[in-house]
């Protein structure tokens, strides 16, 4: 037995709109951060390839979060 609904947008109260827009711009801010830094970061200074950082950054908010802990080498 299923015990969640999923919702439709438009069964959303405005509240939970304005939560769900929120996390959204977040998620997104944090993405377009994350990629911008590790496209100007050289390659030497990433902890590992860019290209599966660059794929790793798309999962939900960890991505951009693992990216800024553990993607980048930082110097002492």
């Amino acid at each position: 037995m299923n015990l969640t609904k999923t919702k439709s947008w438009g069964e959303l109260s405005p509240a939970q709109c304005r939560i769900v827009a929120l996390l959204g711009t977040i998620q997104s801010l944090l993405a377009i951060a994350a990629w911008t830094d590790l496209a100007r970061r050289p390659a030497e200074t990433v902890n590992g390839s860019k290209k599966k950082w660059a794929a790793i950054i798309f999962v939900n908010f960890f991505g951009p979060l693992a990216y800024f802990r553990r993607g980048r080498i930082q110097s002492k």
